[in-house]
């Protein structure tokens, strides 16, 4: 059986989730098991060279992990014929450009989520894409989340009935950089380099939504900036110009109603950094990352409102555990290797640089009713279909 190549330029993965989760847990996880089995017994081995700004960052990520190839000049890499992916992982201010190039070099895209920092310009990056007929797609790694997938399998059984509402609860608090070093890098609280986190988790919840419960119709955004004052990786004072907190509420077709909080300025008391509930007639389901908890109709308990006596139920105990009934791999890997199938074998893979732009509208029509204090319908993007 024959080993085949497919050689990818990774752009941005010297940083936090372009080393731990697209090139440590995906592409180098994918080298260690031996690549991709296909049809015939043929094995699909990924080739990266890892780009970006830094030597110093990108040889040492390049000898840690057996990495062969690394560049800092992007062009000379995408004129290569031998590598036939581009994927960016840079910041959302750099990403267009970049993608632009690489569609114009022939190359098949992939890249992180948001796709661009504006409806108009993720539109013309699928179209462009469409034009030069290269594959695409964009990252939306929430769906192989074991806890979402066990969820997905309790909404395709009917377990809920009608389905009333979706609460979302995601954040946790991410250090000042004053007294503890931030978890998050400080771009992520400036406006003006794409930060905030509107439009860093509001297009995930465009395909978590619309994926699982369906077409989001309408928004209702309010966001803010809890800590006005972060330290930087240098330890210099900064000015927080970007949102570090959104309170949205989400129209669904059939008449769902979704309400996430996301916040970057919450300490957590719930099991998961990502806890979501949905509630229909028939019974209730609380997913987390990994876990998934039901409760049908019949096991409700019947609560009284009652504060001047002991609470006498314990809400939790007649919950029960969505099972695993099998192996979940990491969701940026599995989603790695569909794409990987999708450009040599031509497999279906609908999460494109369309679905992406759908995210990028959502969030900049969340950002739209902040700013006006009002509630936006959501018009279908011209190109683009229902999930």
């Amino acid at each position: 059986m024959a080993t085949q190549r497919i050689g990818i330029i990774m752009n941005g993965v010297t940083g936090r989730m372009g080393t731990n989760q697209h090139l440590v847990r995906s592409i180098v996880a994918i080298r260690a098991q031996g690549g991709i089995v296909l049809p015939g017994g043929d094995t699909l081995m990924p080739d990266p060279i890892l780009v970006g700004r830094s030597e110093h960052k990108l040889r040492t990520l390049a000898e840690d992990h057996g990495i062969e190839r690394w560049s800092t000049d992007l062009d000379a890499c995408l004129a290569n014929a031998e590598d036939t992916i581009y994927f960016d992982a840079q910041t959302t201010t750099r990403r267009a450009e970049a993608i632009r190039a690489a569609i114009q070099a022939g190359k098949h895209i992939y890249c992180e989520k948001p796709i661009a920092t504006d409806t108009a310009t993720a539109l013309e990056l699928a179209q462009m894409a469409d034009r030069a007929g290269v594959k695409h797609g964009v990252v939306q790694d929430k769906l192989f989340l074991p806890g979402l997938l066990k969820l997905k399998r309790v909404i395709d059984s009917g377990f809920f009935g009608r389905i009333l509402s979706v609460r979302g609860e995601f954040g946790y608090w991410v250090f000042e950089g004053d007294w503890q070093t931030a978890q998050r890098p400080s771009w992520n609280y400036r406006k003006e380099e794409g930060g905030g986190i509107i439009v860093d988790m509001v297009c995930h919840w465009q395909y978590v939504l619309s994926n699982l419960f369906g077409r989001i119709t309408g928004v209702s955004c309010l966001g803010t900036t809890h800590i006005p004052e972060r330290v930087d990786e240098q330890g210099q004072s900064y000015a927080s110009t970007a949102d570090d907190a959104a309170y949205s509420t989400f129209g669904i077709e059939n008449g769902i109603i979704a309400h996430f909080n996301s916040s970057w300025a919450v300490r957590v008391y719930r099991d998961e950094l990502l806890s979501i509930q949905v509630d229909g007639t028939h019974g209730s389901a609380v997913a987390g990352l990994r876990e998934c908890k039901v409760q049908s109709r019949v096991n409700t308990p019947r609560a009284v409102w009652n504060p001047d006596v002991p609470n006498p139920i314990n809400f939790r105990e007649n919950w029960m555990d969505v099972p695993d009934n099998g192996t979940f791999e990491n969701g940026f890997k599995a989603q790695w290797e569909l794409f990987l199938r999708h450009v040599a074998l031509d497999e279906p893979f609908r999460w494109n640089l369309y679905e992406g732009a759908k995210g990028v509208q959502l969030a900049e029509l969340a950002l739209q009713s902040w700013a006006e204090r009002r509630w936006l319908d959501i018009p279908q993007l011209a190109g683009t279909k229902e999930a």
